[in-house]
């Protein structure tokens, strides 16, 4: 077995993975960017309301949807002239709602 097919603590995770997964949690680890992500989570937006909605400049939300979009969090939709980013899948959804509900549990939660 090699370097890269050695699985990590746990099985479903090989080694090679881990850095690219490091990635994305740093990716969303930017507040910006996790407000953008939450803001394309469910229908797709445009810019300006991204900006709007965030109070954040135009400019600014879209640097940060290129490099959403490099890392394959977001993807682009155009309807004529106007382009539309919208959360990448439903993997993206979904870890960021069970992120949400972990955070929101009561702390001092512990295993018996």
């Amino acid at each position: 077995m090699t370097n890269k097919t050695k699985t990590s603590t746990n099985s479903l995770i090989s080694e090679e993975l881990v850095p690219q997964l490091a990635d994305l949690f740093s990716m969303m680890g930017d507040t910006s960017r996790l407000r953008i992500i939450l803001s394309c989570l469910h229908e797709p937006i445009s810019v300006s309301h991204i900006a709007d909605q965030l109070e954040l400049s135009q400019s600014l939300v879209s640097h940060h949807l290129r490099l959403l979009k490099a890392a394959r969090m977001v993807r682009a939709e155009r309807r004529g002239k106007q382009v539309f980013y919208v959360a990448a899948d439903q993997h993206v959804q979904c870890v960021i709602e069970d992120m949400a509900a972990h955070v929101s549990e009561p702390h001092g939660v512990e295993d018996e």
